[in-house]
């Protein structure tokens, strides 16, 4: 991006920690007056790029802390208010349950750690539903 908005963005993405996991971070980190929400605002001000645009590339920006949210993980997981506060909540609850359980995949399938957790839960949420949501097609949409 040139210009203002890619100014904009560049200060945006300096400002947001790249080794900060979703489930370590603040609910701060993630509310619509953080940074990750005006960023995600600056990107989808911009021709051309939709809401699932703007999500995958802040997610490829910041793999640990953000996740990817498109129509095939919204018609898997439903529709919460706020994604991210979503994937924050079950990633923490049970005593990160799903947080241990998603680094022992990642384990168990030998990728490397710079494979984030939120990484592999896109994956196995998109994989385990992508079938189903083009063969039936989902309400969500």
């Amino acid at each position: 991006m040139e210009g203002h908005a890619g100014t904009q963005l560049s200060t945006l993405l300096r400002a947001i920690p790249r080794d900060l996991d979703m489930a370590d971070a603040a609910e701060a980190d993630l509310d619509p007056d953080s940074l990750a929400h005006k960023a995600w605002h600056v990107l989808r001000g911009q021709p051309g790029i939709g809401w699932v645009t703007a999500g995958k590339l802040l997610a490829r920006k910041r793999p640990r802390l953000l996740s990817v949210y498109d129509h095939v993980v919204g018609c898997a997981v439903g529709q919460p208010r706020s994604f991210w506060h979503a994937m924050h909540s079950a990633l923490r609850a049970d005593d990160y349950a799903l947080q241990r359980e998603l680094l022992v995949l990642r384990q168990t399938a030998e990728l490397p750690e710079e494979v984030s957790v939120l990484r592999v839960c896109d994956v196995v949420v998109w994989m385990r539903h992508h079938t189903d949501h083009q063969d039936v097609g989902c309400a969500w949409e």
